[in-house]
């Protein structure tokens, strides 16, 4: 068995993505109250740097460094809108 993992992402409005994981689900988070710390300030600040969010190895990534771990944002984080996947 295989961890679930983030396949893709599509930053939506007020720090929110659309998730697809490795499991074939589509799964809405608000990354809000997870951006903590300095490394997030700049996103904070900046919506077009955080509208660059992209996925390597399974992971939500930012060209200015900012990450986060799968399991936080998959399970972790607050807690889903499901949608249909597309």
């Amino acid at each position: 068995m295989s961890l679930t993992r983030i396949r893709d992402v599509l930053p939506l409005q007020d720090f929110r993505v659309r998730l697809v994981l490795t499991d074939g689900r589509t799964v809405e988070r608000d990354l809000a109250a997870l951006m903590a710390g300095p490394i997030f300030s700049a996103l904070r600040s900046d919506p077009e740097l955080f509208r660059q969010a992209r996925v390597e190895g399974g992971t939500l990534v930012w060209p200015n460094g900012a990450d986060f771990c799968p399991d936080v944002v998959i399970w972790g984080g607050p807690l889903p809108v499901e949608t249909e996947a597309s």
